[in-house]
């Protein structure tokens, strides 16, 4: 039997564990990233580890998320990230060079190699040929440190493309489209792989556009072959020698397979408030729009960019309409702005913003209150844009600017003959804003420079033989890390210090939930399916450890906010019967009794509701290392135990 792409690549970096779906594998990591967002407590916890340089091929730190500077927090914490990397050797991408993932695609992404990052759209660089995965920051330290980075070995899923896109349908309406078929927990516990003849139509940048969000499937990650049109894109950026042909055996076993013509597909947008949410542009036509913001990690490569210009040259956005657009990195705002692009845009009546992440994690240009939005970015969770009830639609660039034009929801296909963009031969390349480490030999010499917002990671204990605790919070199904941890620009420039940010947990959901949590001192929260879907922001589980949540008790767990439950050393458990969530009330008295010897010994666990005599049964469902994890009290205290 033959291997598919992941396969092989997992084959090649395995370091524990066997190839069998759903145990757990350890795997060796060639590179990592990092953002500032969640950068700051991954360097701090790798300082924790007093590894004193990094042993990955290649770690870079992105300065891309908390660039709006309307404090000193967020300018102390890129300077300590900065010195952090020249003193452990890590390189340093600074203030506008770009969002992680663009500038990761164009300058270091390798096909065949292992990335993970600590944010959960890292798996971008899968439209390269890379086993990419959103990991939370702690996972990132460890890999840094030299360690093994651990997954439960998934399933294998094959998107056979056929035919080729019509004009004016883009690579974001084919994950629409997956999104539609797979919907935003689809993907959970899989790797989805795009083969067929129609992957040979679609550039790296547009590959680059699915596999980003494949994060909102909730797969492990999304991956492309790499061939021709990789090997062209690498030459373009100077790294020809980086390129590997990879591509699936013909007799490669997939569990599972999904046909898409892409010749069959429209413009679509998802509407308000979940990116499987998908309508036809068609079916929206006419529709008012107040804002329309082009760019985020999805959709800010040259070759959106380009299309966005042409669109619009010679034109003026629509009166009621308020455009934002921010280039994905300074390679592309420096092509733009070369061969006149960009003035094109500004010309239109574009606000031009930072090469950063910005509107897409609620960082300034939030809509006008119940604004309708159209953004190409990859999330529309609800209250994400910084607006409680302002109604977000993710779209493509083209729909995106034909719509800016005329104030409402448009049908690029509309727009008459198609504007052909074509990637340039060679791409400008200039690699000054980043910044590599310091020699091995003067790393003692940096000083690690820090800022008085800037705290320790929480300390946490070993698990108690029994758990008595408080329902503290009882939420429903598709809770996302934005409604636990919210982001946005009050908020974000707390990153690095988790009792300031601990007092907005849930504030979303539950104004009340963290004086509640800390009154009550040991707490279990209570919740339904797909419980923490979204970013790997590891905050959404540090929080609610600084607040005393003990356990977490829901119908289903999204991947990697689960893992960043066990690593701050939170049980997560499932209900055997998912009926029990009715069975506990915000308040109700629990007791988890002799929990520490079950974990040691197996099985599911009860859990006693005080309050109304009810016994319920729970799965806790751990392998042989992440017991060791949950027992010791988190990923930190076992890895000082077992360094």
């Amino acid at each position: 039997m033959g291997y598919t792409i992941a396969q092989k690549i997992i084959k090649n970096h395995l370091l524990s564990g066997e190839m069998t779906v759903g145990t757990d594998i350890g795997l060796k990591i060639d590179q990592t990233l990092t953002q500032d967002a969640t950068g700051t407590m991954a360097y701090l916890e790798f300082e924790a580890m007093g590894v004193p340089r990094v042993k990955t091929e290649k770690s870079v730190a992105y300065i891309d998320h908390n660039t709006l500077q309307t404090g000193f927090e967020n300018a102390d914490d890129h300077r300590f990230i900065q010195t952090v990397c020249k003193k452990h050797g890590i390189y340093f991408s600074r203030p506008g060079n770009g969002i992680c993932h663009q500038v990761h695609l164009e300058r270091f992404g390798k096909p065949g190699k292992t990335l993970i990052g600590s944010d959960s759209h890292t798996p971008t660089g899968g439209g390269i040929g890379m086993l990419a995965m959103g990991a939370g920051g702690l996972d990132v330290a460890v890999a840094m440190g030299g360690g093994a980075y651990y997954i439960t070995m998934p399933k294998m899923v094959k998107v056979n493309l056929t035919g080729k896109l019509r004009p004016w349908v883009s690579a974001k309406d084919v994950i629409l489209e997956v999104l539609r078929i797979m919907s935003v927990k689809g993907g959970v516990g899989k790797i989805i792989e795009y083969a067929g003849e129609g992957v040979k139509t679609l550039t790296v940048p547009e590959r680059a556009t699915i596999t980003n969000m494949g994060a909102e499937l909730g797969a492990t990650t999304s991956i492309f072959p790499s061939d021709e049109i990789t090997r062209e894109f690498l030459k373009a950026q100077g790294r020809e020698e980086d390129y590997t042909e990879l591509s699936s055996d013909p007799d490669a076993v997939y569990d599972e397979v999904i046909d898409i013509d892409l010749s069959t597909l429209k413009p679509m947008a998802a509407c308000p408030h979940s990116p499987d949410n998908v309508k036809t542009i068609e079916e929206l036509a006419g529709g008012k729009i107040d804002q329309v913001c082009i760019g985020s990690c999805t959709n800010s490569s040259y070759l959106d960019l380009m299309r966005v210009a042409a669109i619009l040259k010679g034109k003026t956005v629509h009166p009621d309409v308020s455009l934002a657009i921010a280039p994905g990195s300074k390679q592309v705002y420096n092509m733009l702005a070369l061969n006149g692009a960009l003035g094109d845009l500004i010309a239109a009546g574009a606000r031009i913003l930072e090469c950063a992440c910005g509107p897409c994690i609620g960082m300034g240009q939030s809509p006008n209150s119940k604004g309708i939005s159209l953004r190409t970015f990859n999330r529309n969770f609800e209250g994400r844009s910084g607006t409680a009830d302002g109604q977000i639609y993710l779209v493509s660039p083209e729909t995106a600017a034909a719509s800016a034009i005329t104030g409402v929801f448009t049908d690029p296909m509309t727009l008459g003959e198609e504007v052909k963009i074509e990637l340039p031969e060679k791409f400008l390349i200039n690699d000054n804003m980043v910044t590599p480490p310091a020699a091995v030999e003067d790393m003692d010499k940096v000083e690690v420079l820090r800022g008085p917002n800037i705290k320790p990671f929480p300390t946490t204990k070993p698990m108690e033989d029994t758990i008595k605790a408080s329902c503290a919070l009882k939420v429903g199904d598709n809770i996302t890390t934005d409604h636990i941890m919210p982001a946005g620009a009050k908020i974000l420039p707390l990153r690095s210090n988790i009792p300031a940010i601990s007092n907005y947990c849930f504030t979303v959901c539950d104004k009340e939930f963290p004086e509640r949590a800390k009154l009550l001192g040991s707490s279990v929260i209570v919740g339904g399916a797909n419980y923490g879907q979204g970013s790997s922001r590891e905050h959404a589980a540090l929080a609610p450890l600084y607040l005393g949540v003990k356990a977490v008790l829901v119908k289903s767990f999204a991947r990697i906010h689960r893992s960043n439950l066990i690593n701050a050393g939170i049980l997560p458990l499932t209900f055997v019967n998912e009926s029990d969530y009715d069975k506990i009330s915000l308040g109700d008295e629990l007791v988890i009794p002799d929990v520490k010897k079950i974990i040691l010994e197996g099985g599911d666990v009860v859990v006693e509701n005080v309050t109304t005599g009810e016994k319920i049964m729970a799965k806790c469902e751990l392998t042989g290392r992440t017991r060791d994890i949950i027992l010791a009290g988190g990923l930190l205290n076992y890895t000082k135990e077992n360094s």
